[in-house]
């Protein structure tokens, strides 16, 4: 049948002499330190724009609407402001165009580099940002942030997946979107302490520990090695040879290298990654590294994460409440995140993609309706406690779905589909298009919830029920299967096969035997 014809690759892609050593262990943990200033942003954002005295000293219409004297003011439209919205998304704005140079400097110069230039950018941000005195140092601290996270997001998950060994490289590559995790968890709990302090040291708190996060990975771009699929690139093969015995835990890594430096020979011949990565072959990987990405960010993923604070301050919730909503929503993110970790290189992609994607269409039609059963159309009403719990764990189970699939695998798959030569600019492209739809949802959801109301949730889930149904019948399974050879994947796919021509194969996809096929 034509669904989703794929290549069995459970223990059916090409194994590599060596295991898992302490030190690819140690890199990878280190290298995933990147999503902490990922996510300590988007967790923190929300946080300070929920707080009275922030938003009295920098948004003071917007306070003025979401006080308790502005009784007449419909609920969902207490918060809507485009200068407030574009404090949260200016920096996804920024990550946007940062995200061109940094596959630049990540192809010339090598991942690490990358990901130091991410940790002092977003370094600079934070101090900007905790000393802020106006709107407009807000603004540029933000720029700053944004400036960071396009570099260390272009950069960190291509570097996970080429250290990981492939049977591992999911469960080691989703360290990432984890770290990106436990910085929303931090944030929130940090923005809950904080909103007891009296005076700004508070908001000026949460916004300056994000320099924590930043020196972590700015250390870890000094004492990391780089790839080594970046060393034999620019030429360095001997320290290639080194870090990959390293990594490996064996001299005999005569095979692994040899197929890296193959691949490393064939992107020579690509004077333009750009150019390459439109080429028919390269069709499927294109299509993914640009429909992932925004399926991503359309989930409404983020209208939970930026704004949650916001959001339950919206249905009623008190400011302590709404903070605290916020903490479990983001540890039952991170929980969620973990079992990704025990699952993907076990039950793979596709299915934790499809489980994921149904688990929160159901979540969000039921919010929809719980919302709109309460407040209508008007925004006036108010949930009773029994409610507003059940709305609560709602949102917890969609967060849940969406932190053992869309969020992890978002990032995992567009950087483990590409070949070497078109890598640094499908990870590019893979950034821009997660942060063109960041940067759209942040902007302009405040906006949407005051004129769609309850109607917004169904919006989105409109989206998942599209994503889901683009999975099943056009992602192909990648587990295990070696990032030199996932050309063979491609062959394999009912749909996908008649764009690759049997020259891209490399030596093992070549004999690769396909189990179904439509």
């Amino acid at each position: 049948m034509a669904g989703g014809g794929f290549v069995d690759s459970g223990g059916a892609g090409r194994r590599y002499d060596g295991g898992v050593t302490f030190f690819v262990m140690f890199t990878c943990v280190v290298g995933a330190t990147g999503g902490l200033i990922f996510g300590y942003d988007i967790g923190i954002s929300g946080g300070v724009t929920s707080m009275d005295i922030f938003l009295k000293r920098f948004f003071p219409s917007v306070y003025r609407k979401a006080s308790a004297e502005a009784v007449h003011e419909s609920a969902y439209c207490k918060f809507n402001s485009h200068l407030l919205q574009f404090f949260t998304s200016s920096l996804y704005l920024a990550a946007l165009v940062a995200s061109f140079f940094a596959s630049v400097i990540t192809k010339k110069f090598g991942r690490k580099m990358s990901m130091f230039t991410g940790g002092l950018t977003f370094l600079i941000g934070s101090i900007l940002n905790g000393f802020a005195q106006n709107v407009i140092m807000l603004i540029i601290g933000r720029i700053f942030l944004g400036i960071g996270v396009g570099f260390c997001n272009q950069s960190v998950p291509v570097y996970l997946s080429e250290m990981a060994p492939a049977q591992l490289r999911g469960a080691l590559n989703i360290g990432f979107q984890m770290a990106t995790t436990i910085g929303i968890l931090a944030a929130n709990l940090i923005n809950y302490g904080t909103a007891k302090m009296h005076g700004h040291l508070g908001w000026r708190l949460s916004l300056g520990l994000a320099a924590i996060p930043a020196a972590m990975v700015t250390l870890g771009g000094v004492i990391l090695p780089d790839s080594p699929n970046s060393l034999i690139d620019r030429g360095q093969r001997q320290e290639a040879r080194r870090i990959l015995q390293k990594i490996r835990g064996t001299e005999n890594v005569d095979q692994e290298f040899q197929d890296l430096v193959e691949a490393s020979e064939a992107s020579k011949t690509v004077d333009n990654p750009w150019k390459n990565i439109i080429e028919r072959k390269n069709r499927p990987q294109l299509i993914m590294a640009i429909l992932i990405p925004s399926f991503q960010q359309l989930t409404g993923i983020n209208v939970i994460m930026f704004y949650a604070p916001v959001l339950f301050k919206t249905l009623g919730f008190g400011d302590e409440a709404s903070l605290m909503t916020a903490v479990i929503s983001g540890g039952v993110n991170v929980v969620a995140t973990i079992v990704s970790i025990l699952t993907v290189d076990k039950a793979g992609r596709r299915a934790l993609f499809l489980e994921g994607g149904i688990q929160m269409l159901i979540c969000q039609v039921l919010t929809a309706y719980f919302i709109g059963k309460t407040y209508g159309t008007t925004g006036e009403g108010a949930f009773s406690k029994g409610a507003a719990n059940f709305v609560v764990f709602l949102i917890c189970a969609y967060v849940a779905g969406f932190a053992w699939s869309w969020g992890p695998l978002g990032w995992l798959v567009p950087s483990e589909i590409f070949p070497l030569e078109t890598r640094p600019a499908g990870q590019a492209l893979n950034v821009m298009f997660n942060m063109t739809f960041t940067f759209i949802i942040g902007q302009c959801f405040l906006t949407m919830l005051c004129h769609m109301k309850f109607g917004l949730f169904l919006f989105f889930s409109g989206f998942v029920i599209t994503m889901t149904l683009f999975i099943y019948f056009f992602l192909p399974e990648t587990k295990g299967v070696p990032i030199e050879e996932m050309y063979g994947v491609w062959k394999a796919h009912w749909f996908w096969g008649k764009f690759i021509p049997d020259e891209a194969l490399g030596s093992y996809a070549k004999n690769i035997q396909l189990t179904e096929k439509a």
